[in-house]
């Protein structure tokens, strides 16, 4: 596959096939994803990978949690959260064979002094969410399908996704992805924005 070929049919999958992802699929997953740019070489990331049957039920159901938790406060009606319940539980969306969470930890610095303790977070956070993205666009290559969720980021959410990891709370959530082998149609759509609205040449 060619990058351009890669790049261009990443989508966000929300819909998969029950079959498990083979080991050395998972293994090359995360080989592409510390590959990404680290922020002072720190590598300061853990992806941890929830397999287990039990512990992907309960994040299916964390998955509507944090997006009804989300959506109310964005305004959204009781009914179409219900549709979402819907969508979630009796269609399957966010189900998948297996879950990636990607986190960083807060306690890994380069520089140890207080004003620069938020700018290495974001720079860490950065770091992750690069590596998250090569895991994307390899798994485009290796014929699956990914989504990027943020709202299990909120405390609450993150807070248990590190608990059942065994995870401290220096351990920061930057997102977990679900994978598996799509089943649905893969269809990449165009952006909403034209590039002469997102793109300034000075």
């Amino acid at each position: 596959m060619e990058l351009d070929e890669v790049i261009f049919n990443r989508m966000s999958v929300r819909y998969y096939e029950e079959r498990s992802v083979e080991e050395e699929k998972l293994e090359d997953l995360i080989k592409s994803a510390i590959r990404a740019p680290t922020a002072s070489g720190l590598e300061n990331w853990l992806f941890v990978v929830y397999k287990d049957e039990n512990i992907r039920k309960r994040i299916h159901e964390i998955m509507y949690e944090a997006h009804a938790e989300y959506y109310r406060a964005y305004g959204l009606s009781e009914e179409k959260i219900e549709k979402l319940k819907t969508k979630i539980f009796e269609k399957g969306m966010y189900k998948a064979p297996v879950y990636v969470g990607v986190f960083v930890d807060k306690e890994t610095r380069f520089l140890k002094g207080k004003e620069y303790e938020e700018i290495e977070f974001l720079w860490s956070v950065e770091s992750a969410a690069m590596a998250i993205e090569n895991l994307m666009l390899k798994a485009v290559e290796l014929g699956l399908g990914t989504c990027y969720i943020g709202v299990t980021s909120l405390e609450k959410y993150q807070g248990e996704l590190r608990e059942i990891a065994g995870l401290g709370e220096n351990w920061y959530l930057v997102g977990l992805v679900p994978v598996g082998y799509p089943a649905e149609k893969i269809t990449p759509r165009p952006r909403r924005k034209s590039l002469e609205k997102i793109l300034k040449i000075i």
